[in-house]
Formats: structure tokens, C-alpha cells, sequence
């Protein structure tokens, strides 16, 4: 990586920190902040063509050199840190481009075709409050957009369903729910917008879930395991997971389902399985998947239906789970049930296939 010579040293001493989601990116700003170290946010405001990250994406740096996160592939880190550390210093934000027609991305190569705008600042008292309340609505699982005018101005929280008098294409970006930059009277404006993390409610503790739980822990999923049968959800099966051993009816009512949630059921014990389909089709998840053969999803598709179930709640029933991979070993099912959960959360068709050759058989017939 090729930084200015007189601060070579500074940016190739820095460390990233272990990885994180995008939600604990700013919750490390906000603990780093709160010891007193001095912290400067860089975010994606703007891309054109390809781009690594998308519009939104922070890279956190402390004053001692630590980092998390990211706004590009790696290719232009080394600048922005650069950038950061004098945001630290200073408390002057900096607004940076790069594009391949550069010679400053050429340099630090950005060779990926595409251009890329990233807003660095530092994290004053003011911001700190600010990024406290963005943290504390992330983990009530509110929506919530932070407004920075790029231009000079302090930053606001706008709080999901709250009434506002917004600028119109402010008000229209906020309304979309996607962060992007806009312009108001000649003044540029960006708006973070902050949707709840995706959660992947996993029911059953058996081998497909040990694989399936780290996949997507790393993939960004908040991931709970809920399996009643103890020597099943054990701690030193799933070493970093939320466990839940209480029955699905009642831990899927306590944890909550919403929106931003997806359920995938692995056990293949009707009085596991059942409950916890019934509660999760009902809701408003947006992604359902259970495991098995054809064969015993046909039997599950039975049962349901005698306890009332509609036929259009089982039109969302994923089922057996996961893209065709031909996958057969757990953790080549857990990485069909992973793919097809992020194109779910994406809501784009799979390119790689027309929809008639498109069948998902990710399970394990095995099992009947």
C-alpha cells in the first residue's frame, strides 16, 4: 500500500481490529470514543460504476492507529486512514474522490473501473451524542437516518415514523430508506439510513446449525439458536451463538419477529418444527426455510394445513431449504441455506439461472 512518504509510517503502523458487522462498527466508534481515544468515521457517500462498498459503508479509525470496517476493497484504506488521522487532529472533515481516471487512485488502486466519494470526521462531543442515539435505535430495531450536511452544519437524527418538514428530496430519500447524497439549495446533504441488522433465527441445534451459525455470524446476521432440548444447545456446540432453550411458541414470541428476520427450521421433530413454522409464517419474516425431503416436507405441508394454516402463508414456506447446490455435507447445506438467505434479504432474482431451472434442494433426504 502506497501512502505520502511523511506519513508512511503512521498508516502502515495501523491495525485492523477483529471483524465486525455493520452495526458494530459504530458501536466500536462509540466504545472507543467513550475511553477517550480520539476517533474520526469515513463513509461512503457517493459511488459511480463499480464500487467495492456501497453508498453508506463506514471505516472507523482511532487516534492510535486502530480500524474497522471498510469503503473499499482495501485499495484505498491506506488514504483514507491517512485522512482520518488528520480529521483526528485537526477536527476539519474531509470530503475525498477517487476513480480509476485519477492518479491518486491510481496510486492507491482503485482499479476496479468505478469511482467512489468518502466523507471522513471526527467524532466530537456532538457527534458522539448523536452516534449514541443511531446505536441505541439499531438495538431496539427501529429504523433511524442521520442527515450531515457535507457543506459545514451540524448533523441531525431523524427517527423512523416521525414527522418531519425535510427539504423534498431529502424527505423522498429518507422515505426510500437507502442512504444517499442529495441537494438542497446548492447544499449537499447525505443521509445515513439505518435500517435494524439482519437476524437469523435458528431452530434446532443439530449439525447443519453448527455450520450454519458462524457462516452467518461472519455474513452479518445476528444469529439466536433455539433448540429446548439441552444436550442439543449446548455452549460448547455453539461457542459464540445466543442459545434459547425454551420451546419455539414461546422464545419466537419473546425474541420477536419482524421484517428484518429470517427463521430457518432444521430439526425435523414435528413438535419443534411445527410451532415454530406456524409463528414465523404468520409474521412478517422475510425469509422462512425448513429442512427436509420432499417427501417429509409433503407431511409438513399436511400437518400445517389441519392446523389451519393458510395455503397462502405456505406460498412463503421455503422448502426443502437452501439453492441447489447439490450440496450433501452440513456445511455445504449451510452454505445453500446462506446464499439463498442473502438473495432473499436482496429481494433480486438468482442471474446464474432461468426461473423454471431454478428448484431449491438443499436437504437431507437421508432423513425421509
Amino acid at each position: 500500500m502506497v501512502v505520502r512518504s511523511a506519513k508512511a509510517l503512521r498508516v502502515t503502523e495501523t491495525k485492523p481490529v477483529a471483524p465486525v458487522n455493520d452495526s458494530g462498527i459504530l458501536l466500536q466508534a462509540e466504545a472507543w470514543r467513550r475511553a477517550g481515544r480520539g476517533v474520526a468515521i469515513a463513509t461512503v457517500v457517493e459511488t459511480f460504476g463499480s464500487a467495492p462498498r456501497p453508498v453508506g459503508s463506514h471505516l472507523v479509525v482511532d487516534e492510535n492507529g486502530l480500524f474497522c470496517g471498510s469503503v473499499s476493497a482495501g485499495c484505498v484504506e491506506g488514504e483514507v486512514i491517512t485522512a482520518a488521522l488528520d480529521a483526528i487532529e485537526d477536527g476539519a472533515p474531509r470530503f475525498l474522490e477517487f476513480g480509476v481516471a485519477d492518479e491518486t487512485a491510481w496510486r492507491v488502486g482503485l482499479s476496479c473501473g468505478g469511482r467512489i466519494a468518502v466523507h471522513v470526521e471526527r467524532v466530537d462531543e456532538d457527534r458522539l451524542v448523536l452516534l449514541s442515539r443511531v446505536n441505541a435505535e439499531r438495538a431496539a430495531r427501529r429504523a433511524c437516518a442521520l442527515v450531515t450536511p457535507l457543506d459545514g452544519g451540524a448533523a441531525r437524527l431523524v427517527l423512523s415514523g416521525a414527522a418531519t418538514n425535510e427539504p423534498p428530496a431529502l424527505d423522498r430519500q429518507l422515505r426510500n430508506g437507502k442512504s444517499g447524497l442529495v441537494t438542497h439549495d446548492r447544499r449537499r446533504l447525505f443521509a445515513n439510513c439505518y435500517r435494524p441488522g439482519p437476524r437469523l433465527v435458528i431452530v434446532g441445534a443439530v449439525h447443519v446449525a453448527q455450520a450454519l451459525a458462524p457462516m452467518a455470524t461472519l455474513s452479518g446476521f445476528d444469529v439466536i439458536v433455539v433448540d429446548p432440548r439441552g444436550v442439543y444447545a449446548a455452549q460448547e456446540r455453539f461457542p459464540d451463538a445466543r442459545l434459547d432453550t425454551r420451546w419455539p411458541d414461546e422464545a419466537l414470541a419473546s425474541i420477536g419477529l419482524d421484517a428484518f428476520t429470517a427463521v430457518a427450521v432444521l430439526t425435523h421433530d414435528p413438535k419443534i418444527d411445527d410451532p415454530a413454522l406456524r409463528l414465523a409464517l404468520e409474521s412478517d419474516c422475510f425469509y422462512v426455510g425448513a429442512l427436509g425431503s420432499r417427501a417429509t416436507h409433503a407431511r409438513r405441508v399436511e400437518r400445517l394445513r389441519a392446523s389451519s394454516v393458510s395455503s397462502r402463508l405456505l406460498e412463503r414456506l421455503r422448502a426443502p431449504i437452501g439453492l441447489d447446490i447439490a450440496a450433501v455435507s452440513p456445511a455445504e447445506i449451510a452454505v445453500s441455506i446462506l446464499a439463498e438467505l442473502i438473495l432473499a434479504r436482496g429481494q433480486k432474482p438468482l442471474r446464474s439461472l432461468p426461473p423454471q431451472a431454478r428448484p431449491a434442494l438443499a436437504s437431507c433426504d437421508a432423513c425421509g
